[in-house]
């Protein structure tokens, strides 16, 4: 596995929502999308009043290579060992981790002591 990592906390809370049958969100407010044969995956910023459930995300601050083997595993390895639910986008540069919001302060921890260190 990849050894320490750091991640900021993105201050925005998200939305994952399936739009079955959508090629495209009819808006453009989204974040990430991702397109499969079973529909349109959609993530968004997610109001402060949303209902249902919202998730907050871990963002590695540290530029990133494609050609690093267990990045991603690093981060959701020992959340999993928490039985911590995880969502993951990723980009060229980092990966997303979306953690159920009223599961942010338990994630961190676990990711703290698994030797990531979070930003302020």
């Amino acid at each position: 596995m990849s050894g320490s990592q750091r991640l900021r906390i993105v201050p925005s809370q998200f939305a994952v929502d399936h739009l079955p049958n959508t090629a495209f969100p009819e808006d453009d407010e989204w974040i990430a999308l991702v397109r499969a044969p079973e529909g349109l995956t959609v993530i968004r910023e997610a109001p402060a009043w949303a209902e249902g459930e919202t998730w907050k995300g871990f963002y590695g601050v540290d530029a990133g290579s494609l050609n690093a083997p267990g990045t991603l595993l690093a981060l959701i390895g020992p959340l999993a060992e928490s039985s911590i639910p995880v969502f993951v986008a990723s980009t060229f540069h980092a990966d997303l981790v979306l953690v159920p919001a009223h599961r942010l302060e338990e994630a961190s921890a676990v990711l703290r002591d698994a030797g990531h260190r979070l930003a302020d």
